[in-house]
């Protein structure tokens, strides 16, 4: 009896050696398991970056193409056709992003969606406010919150800060070589007459 204790007594030694000895082994698996995971949902983050860059790039395409046509710079019969591949390539982006982000499914297509982004956008660029991004949000949309103002009181400022930024007028001409000359100037730069 004394060797089968004795036996349990070295089989449960053997063990925990052996399982002291496999912890470097198991670490490094579920290190690399873990950088593996890491690799995947940045890969998926690129992914969803690059989509939502395209997004943003047909959604001014969009927008541009309204804007022209609106101008008369897009005839009536190309219009409907350059609409309909940007809509298409919108909404299978759309799709891509749905993908990557799985939501609840609403009733709300991908070019319904993307007709809403369009007019959130057109909203932006006249309304002071957030009335796109509330479209967007409606219409299932991720939105970036980006401050929009009314572009003729930017126009003002930035037309004054230019004039209280300007350097002096020409307060006349030098007597002797005719360059102008600033009242400031106590000498002519180009020939040094005092004035």
């Amino acid at each position: 009896m004394e060797w089968i204790g004795a036996l349990f007594m070295v089989l449960a030694v053997a063990f925990l050696v052996g399982i002291y000895i496999s912890q470097p082994f198991l670490r490094r698996s579920a290190s690399a398991v873990k950088a593996k995971r890491q690799q995947d949902s940045d890969e998926i983050e690129r992914q969803r970056s690059a989509l939502l860059a395209e997004r943003d790039r047909i959604l001014a395409s969009l927008q541009d193409l309204d804007f022209d046509h609106a101008l008369g710079k897009v005839p009536d019969e190309d219009y409907p056709n350059q609409r309909l591949v940007f809509m298409e390539e919108g909404a299978e982006v759309l799709r891509q992003l749905d993908t990557l982000e799985p939501q609840p499914l609403s009733s709300v297509s991908a070019v319904d969606r993307l007709e809403a982004a369009v007019a959130a956008r057109r909203a932006d660029g006249r309304v002071n406010g957030n009335g796109g991004t509330a479209a967007l949000a409606a219409a299932g949309v991720a939105t970036r919150r980006r401050p929009v103002s009314n572009g003729a009181d930017d126009v003002e400022k930035l037309v004054e800060a230019r004039r209280l930024n300007r350097p002096e007028k020409a307060a006349g001409f030098c007597p002797r070589c005719g360059k102008p000359v600033q009242k400031s100037d106590k000498f002519c730069s180009r020939c040094g007459e005092v004035i």
